[in-house]
């Protein structure tokens, strides 16, 4: 009897049949709720100014009861039962991968933006390809700086640089911005550790390392593109510097160094290779050996006089008021890369061994941000003097604004386990694939619109991987290739950045450009980079 009972097939779920179903049922009724549910989306986004967490989480549980979904589907119980809450799993599967990726990868861009190795990075390559080059180093100074760093703080820490730049050479600063502009975006929209294409790893379950590969051959002929938009139309567009911008950075460095100087004298002499204040006017003078001298001028202020001037040493003997050098920016940047990179590779050249485990373990994304992580506070940080307090304090300040990264991201996750537990992700899929287009394209047209219509590029990434993730499910495609349709998502989420998109206005209102002017080189800029990044993403594509 027992062995019958065991043999009888369990019966399937009745199909959900409850909300807007019962008006119109089956496949027409399932898309009905799709196409309602993002109208509702973009209506509480754009009309009623909606914080994007909260409209993601009410629509996904509108979306979800219109469906036919029970409150215990969606919520789960109050007392423990084998039925798990959509919303949690839902929060839970995408952050417990993304969270962690993305506070590392804040820190780590915190530690390199305070310590200066922006104006590090960007001081060297204009050394190097000199000013008639000068907008291709302020390109590469985008890209560079742009992996470990969010783009509208990019913008903030590397704006003097341009400043300076067009200032000197008397060019349109839309000939220094636009590259600049160019690197940080398309590092923002197809690098981790950003939260575009992390979030998107993980909704698709995609090895990091085949998403920060495709992202550098999708990324670089994009940026090429870019740059050559940059240099034509700042050629043709002239835009004087921002004075008051300028004005505002001086101040700001004014402030920076005063109050340096009150601290230094608070403890009663240099602490981390100052000048000091001794009744004269005093500079910190070069020392030949490992100890640090002082020299005796008359002038006034923080490194003015006429003694000979000097820097002092830190524990290591580097310069500790002085930017870091190159080498060590690179060296942290590309640490984590290389690792990623190397255990993603292991797993396909590499028998399984010790040694290939030991690759995957240093190369997992976890313990390659931790690593560079101490290796920023190391090198950039104790070893030029910094306090293990103040690496707190940038460290634990830089992650106030992840906060709402985060929970956007955790919403789109939310959005998507609604799109396939109500059955809505399998109506999608079979609709779009007798339309016949293919799936690399259908993601970035998807996510064009929305990027479009709201303006957000996360909401847009998380959004387009809800829709489509169901629609690859089952076809056995390889990694490397759902890391294209990753690159198609993120390129989309770039389109046409216009007046709805917070980066239009940051671009417009620091670099001191007309709203017009905007929309003719800033919002064509992403277009470019966009099409060029989905046309690389499309033909790969089609060979792998």
């Amino acid at each position: 009897m027992s062995s019958l009972l065991a043999a009888t097939p369990t019966p399937e779920a009745p199909p959900h049949t409850g909300g807007l179903l019962l008006l119109m049922d089956g496949t027409a009724g399932l898309l009905t709720v799709a196409a309602l549910g993002i109208v509702l989306l973009l209506v509480l986004i754009i009309k009623v100014r909606l914080q994007p967490f909260v409209a993601l989480l009410a629509v996904s549980i509108a979306v979800g009861l219109s469906a036919g979904l029970s409150v215990t589907e969606l919520f789960g119980t109050v007392q423990r039962s084998t039925s798990v809450s959509m919303i949690e799993s839902g929060m839970g599967g995408i952050l417990g991968h993304v969270a962690i990726i993305i506070g590392l990868g804040t820190m780590l861009g915190a530690i390199l933006e305070v310590s200066g190795g922006a104006e590090a990075l960007s001081a060297r390559l204009l050394n190097l390809f000199g000013e008639k080059r000068a907008p291709l180093a302020m390109g590469l100074t985008g890209l560079i700086f742009g992996i470990p760093v969010f783009f509208d703080v990019g913008i903030f820490v590397l704006a003097p640089i341009v400043y300076a730049a067009a200032k000197r050479s008397g060019k349109s600063i839309l000939l220094y911005c636009m590259p600049l502009l160019a690197g940080l975006s398309m590092t923002h929209a197809f690098l981790p550790p950003h939260p575009g294409p992390v979030a998107a790893a993980g909704l698709f379950k995609v090895d990091l390392g085949w998403v920060i590969l495709m992202g550098i051959i999708v990324g670089i002929p994009a940026v090429l593109a870019a740059w050559a938009y940059a240099a034509w139309i700042g050629k043709r567009l002239f835009v004087p510097v921002p004075q008051d911008m300028v004005e505002a950075a001086d101040e700001a460095k004014a402030a920076v160094a005063a109050e340096r100087a009150a601290r230094r004298a608070a403890v009663g002499g240099p602490t981390d290779g100052a000048t000091t204040t001794t009744g004269k006017s005093t500079v910190p003078t070069q020392s030949t050996g490992s100890g640090t001298g002082t020299g005796t001028g008359t002038g006034t202020g923080t490194g003015a006089g006429s003694g000979s001037v000097a820097v002092a040493e830190g524990p290591s003997g580097a310069p500790a008021e002085q930017p870091p050098s190159l080498s060590t920016v690179f060296l942290i940047i590309g640490t984590p890369l290389l690792l990623i990179l190397a255990a993603t590779f292991s797993s396909i050249a590499l028998d399984p061994s010790t040694f290939r485990s030991v690759i995957e373990f240093f190369g997992h994304p976890f313990v390659a941000l931790t690593i560079a992580l101490l290796m920023a506070y190391y090198l950039l940080g104790i070893r030029r003097g910094w306090s293990r307090k103040s690496l707190e304090t940038v460290s634990t300040a830089s992650l106030k604004p992840v906060g709402n990264i985060l929970l956007v991201v955790g919403a789109g996750g939310v959005f998507g386990a609604v799109l396939k537990g109500s059955g809505i992700a399998d109506a999608l899929a079979d609709t779009f694939n007798d339309v016949g287009l293919p799936i690399i394209v259908l993601a970035w047209l998807i996510s064009v619109v929305l990027r479009v219509a709201q303006g957000s590029a996360t909401v847009a990434i998380v959004t387009t991987a809800g829709i489509v993730v169901p629609l690859v499910e089952g076809q056995d495609l390889s990694q490397a290739h759902l890391a294209l349709i990753i690159m198609a998502i993120s390129a989309g989420s770039i389109f046409a950045s216009h007046v709805n998109d917070g980066g239009f206005w940051i671009v417009a209102k620091y670099f001191g450009i007309s709203e017009r002017d905007t929309l003719k080189s800033w919002t064509v800029l992403e277009t470019v980079l966009s099409v060029a990044g989905f046309a690389v993403a499309a033909l790969l594509s089609i060979f792998i």
